[in-house]
């Protein structure tokens, strides 16, 4: 009798186990099943990531890994606790062949968001505005053939990227304009074709504004004809399902937006290139093959000793003396930094017109003045910031930040702060100012001229 007992026990007892098993997969089964898009996302810890490698998008720089869009992403990617995983493609039309393939969570790809595109993806919300471009080489004004409207077109030599919003474009011109022939190829991708462009291998092609903007300084024989569209707007692809992932980017960037720091962002990578002067952009490109060779280990050895990214001290070193040893002022300032007599004593410089001496004097001292800012002021800001002291000096930087206070706005933001600062060559505004007048504009100028520089080295350095 006792061992039929047990025998009873143990039935009921593996049955209620194996009950409670079986409740248990049901419950996780339902659970997976309740799972949304953006819940996998944080559960893998990994946001899947097909991205253009490009200068508006992702490209890897002397220091970092840089880009508008990467840095868009990344800081969503941070805001939802999860890490990016990036698979690189090298045309939009590879980057839309993953999207239908199922590769990635999203698709970041500077890509237009169109109906007919809107037909086969699912888009999440836009980041930025631009225009199609009809780009030409400046040799077709010496040939006479330079396009004034739509109807010049025919018989131009003109290359497009496949798949793009280009295509359709011209595809829809060349219903009205007679002869109007032109090539849509997966070879190339926009900023290669713009660099055939830049070479007369091709006379013309079409490309976003944003995308022109950025690349013109690298080839300065483009020029800008013909706005063959109205603003488009761009956005990231998403992974087809749920709503949620597309919820949360929407409110993500809703935030962003409000938060100051997507103009900052777009301020960093856009508006210094407001202003594009050819002759100036030739003339670096010549001292960027036949001087700075001549200097780059003083930068690396300088960036070893103060921490400071050599490709930010040698465009700051062009902005002062175009990387002329023996360059000298008006003001008396000299060397390959421009240092007064005071910094450079102060810096234990003895001889100005010594490139490893200013080099090293002027690191010094950009250190210097960047640990003077608070810890409020992050990143690009505080770079920013310390260059515009190098120019003006620390003490009218400080005015300008008082009153930023004042007018309610951010002091530790450079996009406030270059508003601010030709304020104080006003009146009313400088009379109150403990260190007076400035001449304001001269740092903004200053600071997005070195940003221009800067972005020129690092394309030189990865190509």
């Amino acid at each position: 009798m006792k061992k039929y007992i047990s025998a009873l026990f143990a039935a009921v007892l593996i049955f209620f186990i194996g009950w409670q098993s079986a409740m248990l997969v049901m419950s996780m089964s339902k659970s997976a099943k309740n799972s949304t898009l953006l819940d996998k996302i944080k559960e893998k810890k990994q946001l899947d990531v097909v991205i253009l490698n490009s200068p508006t998008v992702y490209y890897t720089g002397p220091q970092k890994e840089l880009g508008f869009e990467y840095e868009l992403i990344s800081e969503y990617a941070k805001d939802i606790g999860v890490d990016l995983n990036l698979s690189i493609v090298y045309s939009v039309s590879e980057a839309l062949q993953k999207s239908r393939d199922g590769v990635g969570d999203i698709t970041v790809a500077a890509i237009n968001k169109t109906q007919d595109k809107e037909k086969e993806f699912l888009f999440g919300p836009q980041y930025y505005t631009t225009q199609e471009l009809l780009i030409c080489n400046n040799s077709l004004y010496k040939k006479g053939t330079f396009p004034r409207d739509v109807h010049d077109l025919a018989g131009l030599n003109i290359v497009v990227a496949k798949e793009s919003t280009y295509e359709n474009t011209l595809s829809k011109l060349s219903i009205d304009v007679t002869d109007l022939g032109f090539e849509a190829t997966t070879k190339y991708s926009t900023e290669q074709l713009l660099e055939l462009t830049n070479q007369k291998k091709i006379d013309c092609t079409v490309a976003d504004s944003n995308i022109f903007i950025i690349n013109q300084r690298y080839y300065p024989e483009l020029l800008r004809t013909l706005v063959l569209s109205d603003k488009k707007k761009l956005a990231w692809i998403l992974r087809k399902g749920d709503n949620s992932l597309r919820e949360s980017l929407y409110e993500w960037l809703n935030s962003y937006e409000h938060s100051g720091k997507m103009s900052e962002l777009r301020e960093f990578y856009y508006s210094f290139l407001e202003t594009f002067d050819y002759y100036d952009t030739k003339v670096f490109y010549k001292r960027l093959r036949n001087r700075l060779p001549k200097y780059k280990k003083y930068f690396l050895d300088a960036e070893e000793k103060y921490n400071i990214p050599w490709v930010l001290l040698a465009a700051l070193s062009y902005q002062e003396s175009h990387w002329n040893p023996r360059a000298t002022s008006h003001t008396g300032v000299r060397g390959m930094m421009m240092l007064t007599q005071t910094t450079a004593k102060q810096m234990g410089v003895k001889n100005r017109l010594s490139a490893k001496d200013s080099i090293n004097g002027g690191a010094k001292y950009l250190s210097m003045l960047e640990q003077n800012f608070p810890k409020e002021v992050k990143g690009k800001n505080r770079w920013a910031l310390t260059l515009a002291a190098y120019n003006v000096g620390m003490g009218h930087i400080h005015d300008a930040q008082t009153l930023a206070r004042r007018l309610n706005k951010d002091p530790y933001s450079w996009s406030e702060i270059k508003k601010i600062l030709p304020l104080l060559s006003q009146k009313k505004y400088y009379k109150s100012s403990k260190h007076g007048y400035a001449r304001g504009e001269e740092p903004v100028r200053y600071v997005n001229s070195i940003q221009h520089y800067l972005e020129m080295i690092h394309k030189d350095e990865t190509d």
